[in-house]
This record gives C-alpha cells, structure tokens and sequence, in this order.
C-alpha cells in the first residue's frame, strides 16, 4: 500500500518525479533524523519550494554544494559547460590564469572549475550584487576545501577563490575596486538572462523562492551581457589571449555572439549545445 505522504507527493509532482524526490526524501531522513521530517519535506514540496531548499545541498559536479533562498540553485546545464571548459582550458601550476565569475551566485562555477583544475593553476575571484550569494559562496569554498587567503596573497600550489559585493552592471566597474584586479585570463559568467515575457510566466517555485536578481535580464534579456561586453572590451580587462564563456539562455546564442564580437577584442567564437540540445553556452576567444 502506497504511503499517504507519497501519494500526496504523486497528486503534486506525478508518479516518476515524485518517487524520484521520495527516494531522496527518504535518504535524507535515513541520514539525519533529527534534521529532516519526511512529513515537512513533503509538506514544504507540495507548497512549491525546491527540493533543493528543503535538502539544503545539490550537485555539481563532483562537489556537493550548500544551497537556499534566495540563491540560484545550479543547474545541471550549467554543470555540462562548466565541465567541458575544465577540459577545454588546461592552466598549471607553472602557467596559473585568472579567473573572474561575474555573477557568481553560489560560487558553482569558479570552485567546480578550482576542483577540477591541477592545484596552483588558478586563482579565481567572484562577483555578486547580492551578499547571501557572496556569503553562501565563501561557505561553499570552505566545504569545497578551496583556499579563500584574506591577506590577498595567491599561495603558488593552491587554488584560490575569493569574492567582492558589486554590481558589474556599472559601466565603471571594476574601477576602485582594490579586490577586483585586471587583467584576467577567464571570464565566465551564467547571468540573469530571463526577458520580462518569459519572466512573468516562469513557475512559482522559481519566482516565489530564487532572487529576481539572479534571474531577470531585462526587457530583453541582454542587459548584463551588454554589461559583460562593455567590461571585455575595455583596455587590460581581458588578457590578449584570454577566454570569455558565457552561458545564455534559449535562442539568445546568436545575439550574445555578436555582442561579444562587436567588442573588436573576441578573434573566435564558438556556441556550445547542452546534453538536452539548447544552445546553452558561447565561448569567445580573444
């Protein structure tokens, strides 16, 4: 017989997602019982809030990252382009780059790629406009066993990651910024990208819990990568030889490409697909 707190969960999600989350549910209450209520967790999904929320961790790669409200939750399309820049880029210790992640929410980007990369060949730093993510973010370091030095040194067989508490949407940014220091090897960035349209239609258990920050674009949904295109194309942002990747979201590929391109400093570009076939990634090289 099927229990009644499944049988809720089925009338909210369906039968396939709600054994899915049942499973992981139940796994939860398995390992810390004084922690998670299968009761409440059921209560609070079939109210709308992210499974990830209510677990309080998800995925990414190898890593398992600290996630809640009102952080973005990574993604797992975001995870795929993450993974194939690690493989992509190969920095070490004896040629480290630098890396700045505008927009870093959770830290998922820099610290998968601080993991995934050779000790000492990277020293990244992450900008938010929101001090729960920067604060979630350096949380996440600390779990990932990724150095964050507050003395500002770059120990030389360590990966670093480090974050300051701006808006890159300034069009002076990163100036007086002592933290934030050009020219880097790799800007990536998963911006707000959602237009109003689409925005106003997104599902509630996206609008109610995740930052409007973190998710609307603009009108158009370009706002920031005009901002990221003004940034990169300034004098001694962006190394001569440097990387930018950028993810973007459904049909905006094309339109992010001549962006970056109409900068005159992006040589190559190329748009990455994801595993569901969206065009989810363009990567610009200088």
């Amino acid at each position: 017989m099927q229990s009644p707190l499944l049988a809720k969960l089925t009338g909210r999600l369906g039968a396939r997602q709600a054994l899915l989350e049942w499973k992981w549910m139940n796994e939860a209450a398995a390992s810390a019982p004084s922690k998670f209520s299968l009761q409440d967790m059921v209560r609070r999904r079939c109210f709308g809030e992210p499974l990830q929320y209510i677990l309080g961790t998800q995925p990414f790669g190898p890593l398992n990252l600290l996630v809640r409200p009102p952080v973005l939750i990574p993604r797992p399309e975001t995870e795929h382009w993450v993974i194939k820049l690690s493989e992509t880029i190969r920095p070490t210790a004896q040629n480290p780059c630098r890396l700045l992640d505008l927009g870093t929410g959770s830290g998922c980007i820099p610290l998968l790629l601080c993991h995934l990369w050779s000790p000492g060949s990277v020293h990244m730093h992450g900008v938010d406009i929101s001090p729960h993510a920067i604060h979630l973010a350096n949380e996440n370091a600390l779990l990932s066993g990724i150095s964050t030095p507050s003395d500002g040194t770059t120990p030389r067989d360590k990966n670093t990651f480090g974050t300051t508490l701006a808006s890159f949407l300034i069009p002076t940014f990163p100036d007086e910024l002592f933290q934030i220091k050009p020219p880097f090897d790799v800007v990536t960035s998963n911006p707000p990208y959602i237009p109003w349209k689409e925005f106003l239609e997104l599902p509630r258990s996206v609008s109610d819990y995740e930052d409007p920050r973190s998710l609307f674009g603009g009108p158009s949904g370009l706002e920031f990568y005009e901002a990221i295109a003004r940034f990169i194309g300034r004098k001694g942002m962006v190394s001569p030889d440097g990387v930018v990747a950028l993810e973007v979201g459904r049909g905006q590929a094309n339109a992010v490409e001549e962006l970056i391109r109409t900068t005159g400093r992006v040589r190559h570009t190329e748009i990455w697909t994801d595993p569901w076939g969206v065009e989810r990634a363009v990567v610009g090289r200088m």
